[in-house]
């Protein structure tokens, strides 16, 4: 996003924390005690329907948005025998999502595909790190940072984004400042190929994103060590393509691209479905 320095000036205590994320997923999931709580044992992993064990795919979704946009890729990977599952990502700082989702990935056995769409490429991508059980990253018009960068820093690396200062609604909080996309140009910034009706929906559940995390630099990447996959959304006004191909080709990520707005996995969602599904094999 484009966001003065005023903007964020409410928010940019909490930035400092984002470079030590601190803690492999075990680590993150450790009781106040320091006790290890209990993961799933390799029986109560999950089976495909041909009764092979199949990875689960772990669905993150990312700012202005929730766990929904999944819906119809959560289908068909659910229908070709996959288990699911789409946590909510609380949207309050990448050291703080990363450490809740670590918790999460922590608690399921056996092999994790993680697939993440935009703000969520940040926090899978640290949210892995050191999780031996994350076999595939599958980034879907996703952040997919290095350690040290930043959102704004990715965002605004290629012209083109149009989530700007001017697109937001603004509301500071107790602690920070949260940022909304106005109704009036919800459909055109994030997600101009979906029909109003859906994108009316859209912007009336949207969560918002704490400001903070725009500056909060990313950790050590999970994709310098995991496979990865990247779609790159062409038509994308929120994270432009072209920063989109820079960071799938610096992964060395297996990269397919389609004519879609921000939101490739609604847009397009056999084909992100596919492109998880061969992640997964």
């Amino acid at each position: 996003m484009t966001i003065t320095r005023r903007t964020l000036l409410a928010g940019s205590a909490a930035a400092a924390a984002g470079a030590a994320l601190g803690a492999t997923a075990a680590q993150a999931y450790a009781g106040s005690d320091g006790t290890q709580k209990p993961t799933l044992t390799a029986a109560q992993t999950f089976e495909g329907h041909d009764g092979t064990q199949k990875p689960t795919v772990v669905l993150v979704h990312g700012a202005f948005a929730d766990a929904s946009g999944w819906h119809d890729v959560a289908a068909r990977l659910i229908r070709a025998g996959y288990p699911v599952i789409a946590p909510a990502n609380p949207l309050r700082g990448v050291a703080a999502d990363s450490a809740y989702l670590a918790s999460v990935l922590a608690t399921i056995g056996g092999p994790l595909v993680l697939a993440a769409h935009s703000y969520g490429g940040i926090v899978a991508t640290n949210a892995a790190a050191g999780n031996a059980n994350v076999k595939a990253l599958v980034y879907v018009a996703a952040f997919a940072p290095d350690q040290g960068e930043t959102l704004l820093g990715l965002q605004t690396r290629y012209p083109g984004s149009k989530l700007d200062e001017t697109a937001l609604d603004i509301r500071p909080h107790g602690t920070g400042v949260d940022g909304y996309i106005k109704k009036a140009v919800f459909r055109d910034v994030f997600a101009g190929d979906v029909p109003s009706a859906s994108t009316d929906l859209m912007w009336a559940g949207q969560r918002p994103a704490d400001l903070r995390t725009l500056q909060e630099p990313s950790g050590v990447p999970a994709w310098k060590t995991t496979p990865s996959w990247y779609l790159v959304a062409r038509n994308d006004k929120v994270l432009p393509a072209a920063a989109q191909r820079f960071m799938a080709q610096r992964a060395g990520a297996r990269t397919i691209e389609v004519d879609a707005s921000h939101v490739a996995m609604i847009a397009q969602p056999a084909v992100t479905a596919e492109l998880i599904v061969r992640a997964a094999r």
